[in-house]
């Protein structure tokens, strides 16, 4: 219900004409009942109306024709509406996916409702609390965008004569409807998870906390987040800051009565009725009128204009350097019809929920920002390409231009209360730029048409499902015909799921992407980018001599940023008979009620041109030099005596906090780097020689020593399969595993902080040093053996355990399903052995090679300090210099490589401001610093040192003081040609951290 400013009129909803629901007003008398809605239409209902400042009304509607995915399409969705006071001129508003709840008017004119959307999202949280003008210009987000805290914020009003404060009522997904806890928020306070609450009703002077955790899921990210919390509260109207009208039901055996309850947890009953439930109180009186928004919206107009001041702006693409962004990819949603689809496999094997429609590219300024024309009415999704085409990042969610209006953002993700830019971007000084097509006209992005003709010219000579030698087969992208055996133990899309290609079944498996529901929080940038794909990696490698062309690059990397869809029309997915009646009504209703006319069902043809086969040309082949490595390769126990013989071989640094980085000593030698028989960019191989013995770290640097330099730092989680039901996804981010998502600028910025914490020169290893500690002595691919060997003792790579991924959705614990079908269990992996490690592990559970550094293969893969250029290595080509204008190298693989990608001769390679969902780092330390082990050193011995090094420093005379960290030289020969300042600084420094230890 709501009641009129002028307190002589009501609007409620109820059943009219059609059998449909329709809004209908009444006099406060009780008086002058009519319907409002027209009611004409047979199929359509219409509800929960709000009275706008200059007399019309804003409603709910199902005439979109949307319908909610998660439950096949058996439940209609409603959107928002406008019309006159007297039912006529409606008009669409709003063109979301699934529900619009709650309009009610701000103080500012402005609407507030609740959006619920889940575009690669988790169903069960992504309900976002929106606002904009009352003429659907200006839609944005309010509260909760990426936070699982609240699920739900239903029946949100705002406080009076408090901008920016509002009562709501906090629920969960499934479980109790609507009802829950009132809390008080203030958006000035933040807009994420409980940033902005203030309080609880009752919970005076307790706070809110969301009780996020770094390590472990939140026991408030649930999916029945209220079944069990009293009282339950339905409908808030606050009265003032510390006054509201209330429904309430106390206990689980009260009635529900109207309550006046404050801040201070008092609770007032003023009327229950047994046999009644009593909901949605408002006090008869007028209330001011908020000011009217002039509508801006141009019938005339098909277009809205979208201005963009600065890409870079916000925390959607943090850290990546100005100049990577060339342009933004947009594309449309095409939302779900009545009666079909649903959440596993559908449009594609694990994800999306909808198809997506190409619509094209338009160009980035220099400055970041862009200014382009889009058309109205249509929700819209950007992705940020780099100069490849990649997406740097993914919106999962839309933004909605009005006819003739301008949309404007201030940066990708920003937060609404950032101030914008005080100056004008480059692209708002010229017209804005048109979408440039994508391949032809729009079109949802079918995996048949768009790219099963590049692997029929470039993949399926060879592709072809035979078998190999071994008797595995190769993997088939020839075959189009569909499967016939699809199965799932997730919840899956009944008689609509599992229609694809034996091709697409086949080659989605190679594409991490976001899938049906990845982690809420805002992404990582690049956290899904192509280069971090199994499948782009291969072909940038060069796989067997393929070469693609810009056109077949662009269709591939598009399938990957667009989440691996194969269907682009529900056509495809439903057949026509089901589609032809929801498909032409909704085009029908938008003609309506938002003068436009598009048919996504529609094929466009495309010219007839038989695809021929390209066989790539032989790879030629590579001059192998004679290669001379007389004292390579060595035993196990060489290794191990070559390491002892240097004297001390385990030193540590303390980083504060009880928390240590172990360190190695790497002797000297000779080795040959790379692998003749290996991949095109691991060979020629060559001898390399390492002169100097290093210190290099034990393992890799865990999450809790990078937090010493970064406690802001968080690996995350690794998003789960399927709906998920209150839980956030596999967490990476303990104290003793890996670093991850580190980008190799961000591993040198620890290594440069550790350098100047400790006085001594640390750094990332080439890639040489690498690979010669990694090998400690052996030619085989692994330091453990051949391609053959059990690796489980050894390391953690991507075996049986990954068929772990098939859990159970409602619990927050792995809990495997051990009946998933192949489709379900698609990761590659190799089902040979377990290692019993499920994704990165704590740091140095596996056996250590013969020099004692543990996770050299698997686990997570490790940057380098080395540029990733062509073979022969060479020391003096500027590879590694440490600049970051060039790409990195990476190695060592991770628990999600199979051991072909883990050898200790693999490479990949990544830019350098690209964190990465599997890299981390370990440190090198060149030997002969001062400070290799400071947390042997007590206090006292650390003074003594001091007052040796000063006065030695000042006469000359040699006072040898044997300390593990010296090598067993005196403080003077070690300080020659350091100035008094420096060596000064330098005993301080060594006092100041012991005593800080």
């Amino acid at each position: 219900m709501d009641l009129h400013f002028n307190a002589d009129r009501l609007l409620f909803s109820s059943i009219g004409t059609q059998d449909r629901w329709q809004i209908f007003e009444v006099l406060a008398d009780g008086t002058g009942l009519r319907q409002v809605t027209p009611g004409d239409e047979p199929d359509v209902d219409h509800y929960d109306p709000c009275y706008l400042p200059d007399g019309d009304i804003i409603f709910a509607s199902t005439a979109f024709f949307t319908a909610v995915p998660c439950v096949n399409g058996s439940t209609r969705c409603a959107t928002l509406y406008r019309m006159d006071a007297d039912g006529g001129h409606i008009r669409q508003l709003c063109f979301d996916q699934e529900h619009n709840w709650c309009p009610t008017v701000l103080p500012n004119g402005r609407i507030l409702y609740l959006r619920w959307e889940y575009t690669d999202t988790p169903h069960s949280h992504d309900r976002v609390l929106f606002h904009m003008n009352p003429d659907g210009t200006g839609q944005m987000e309010y509260y909760g965008s990426n936070s699982y805290w609240p699920n739900s914020l239903f029946y949100a009003r705002p406080i009076p004569g408090h901008p920016g404060q509002f009562a709501g009522i906090v629920s969960g997904h499934h479980g109790v409807p609507r009802m829950g806890e009132l809390v008080l928020f203030d958006i000035e306070r933040g807009r994420r998870e409980s940033e902005g609450a203030v309080q609880r009703i009752p919970g005076y002077g307790k706070g809110v906390d969301w009780g996020g955790s770094l390590n472990h899921d939140s026991p408030l990210i649930a999916d029945n987040l209220v079944d069990a919390s009293w009282p339950k509260f339905l409908h808030p109207y606050p009265l003032s800051d510390n006054y509201f009208l209330v429904s309430c039901k106390p206990t689980p055996e009260s009635l529900w009565g109207i309550y006046l309850v404050d801040v201070f947890d008092n609770m007032l009953l003023l009327r229950e009725e047994p046999g009644y439930a009593l909901f949605e109180p408002i006090p008869f009186q007028k209330t001011p009128v908020p000011p009217v928004i002039p509508d801006i919206v141009d019938p005339n107009r098909d277009d809205a204009l979208v201005y963009l001041s600065d890409v870079y702006g916000g925390d959607g693409l943090r850290d990546i350097p100005r100049g990577a962004v060339k342009a933004l990819r947009l594309f449309s949603y095409h939302f779900l019809y009545p009666d079909m689809g649903g959440p596993q496999a559908v449009v594609g094997m694990e994800g999306p929920w909808d198809m997506r429609i190409v619509l094209g590219v338009v160009p980035v300024e220099e400055d970041g920002s862009a200014y382009f024309r889009v058309p109205a009415n249509t929700p819209i999704s950007i992705q940020p390409l780099d100069g490849e085409g990649k997406a740097l990042q993914l919106m999962r969610s839309w933004f909605t231009g009005m006819r003739g209006e301008t949309v404007s953002c201030a940066g990708c993700h920003e937060s609404q209360n950032t101030a914008p830019p005080a100056h004008s971007g480059i692209a708002i000084r010229r017209r804005p730029s048109e979408i440039t097509p994508w391949f032809g006209p729009n079109r949802g992005y079918n995996y048949d048409r768009e790219l099963q003709p590049v692997l029929d010219k470039h993949c399926a000579g060879c592709h072809n499902g035979e078998a190999r030698a071994d008797g595995s087969k190769i993997p088939n992208l020839k075959d189009r015909t569909h499967i016939t055996d699809y199965t799932s133990v997730f919840h899956h899309g009944g008689r609509d799921a599992g229609h694809f290609s034996v091709s697409y079944a086949e080659l989605h498996r190679f594409v991490r992407r976001p899938g049906l529901e990845s982690d809420y929080h805002l992404l990582t940038p690049m956290e899904f980018h192509a280069d971090a794909t199994e499948l782009v990696q291969l072909l940038r490698k060069g796989h067997y001599n393929v070469k693609l062309d810009e056109a077949a690059w662009d269709r591939i990397i598009t399938w990957i940023d667009f989440n691996a869809p194969f269907h682009g029309t529900w056509t495809e997915v439903a057949g026509k008979e089901r589609v032809e009646y929801p498909a032409r009504r909704r085009r029908e209703l938008l003609r309506r009620y938002a003068a436009m006319d598009t048919d996504p069902e529609a094929i466009p043809v495309a010219p007839t041109e038989a695809v021929v086969p390209v066989m790539p040309a032989p790879l030629p082949e590579a001059p192998q030099p004679e290669l001379n490595c007389p004292d390579w390769p060595f035993t196990e126990e060489e290794a191990k005596k070559r390491q002892e013989g240097l004297g001390e071989t385990r030193r540590s640094v303390e980083l504060g906090n009880g928390i240590r980085l172990d360190l190695v000593l790497i002797p000297p030698g000779a080795f040959v780097m790379g692998q003749a028989d290996g991949l095109p960019d691991e060979s020629p191989a060559s001898v390399i020689a390492i002169d100097k013995p290093f210190w290099m770290g034990a393992c890799e640097v865990t999450n809790a020593q990078f937090a010493r330099f970064d406690p802001s730092h968080d690996s995350g989680v690794e998003s789960r399969f399927s709906m998920q039901f209150g839980v956030r996804g596999f967490y990476v981010n303990g104290p003793e595993q890996p670093a991850v998502r580190v980008s190799w600028d961000q591993a040198m910025a620890f290594c440069a902080w550790l350098s100047e914490t400790t006085g001594a020169h640390f750094t990332l290893p080439t890639e040489a040093q690498w690979e010669y500690a990694c090998r400690a002595g052996a030619a085989t691919p692994f330091f453990y053996g051949g391609p053959d060997a059990d690796w489980s003792p050894y390391a953690n790579l991507a075996d049986a355990k990954l068929r772990e991924f098939v859990c159970h959705t409602y619990k927050k614990e792995r809990e495997p399903w051990l009946d998933a079908s192949k489709y379900d269990d698609w990761i590659p992996k190799d089902l040979r052995f377990n290692d019993n490690g499920f994704l990165s592990d704590a740091t140095g559970q596996y056996h250590p090679n013969a020099w004692g550094l543990y996770d050299m293969h698997g686990n997570v893969a490790e940057w380098t300090r080395s540029d990733y250029k062509p073979y022969p290595y060479r020391e003096d080509d500027g590879r590694n210099d440490g600049s970051a204008s060039e790409r990195k190298v990476v190695r060592g693989g991770s628990w999600r490589d199979r051991p072909s990608r883990a050898r200790a001769a693999f490479r990949l390679d990544y830019q350098p401001y690209q964190p990465v969902f599997n890299v981390g780092f370990r440190v090198i330390l060149e030997r002969g610093y001062l400070l290799h082990a400071i947390s042997s050193v007590m206090v006292d011995e650390c003074e003594k040192l001091y007052n040796l090094c000063i006065y030695a420093s000042i006469t000359g005379v040699d006072y040898p003081y044997n300390l593990v960290w010296f090598d067993d030289l005196s403080p003077t020969k070690i300080c020659v040609g350091m100035s008094i300042e420096r060596l000064r600084w330098v005993a301080e420094a060594i006092c100041l951290r012991a005593k800080e230890l």
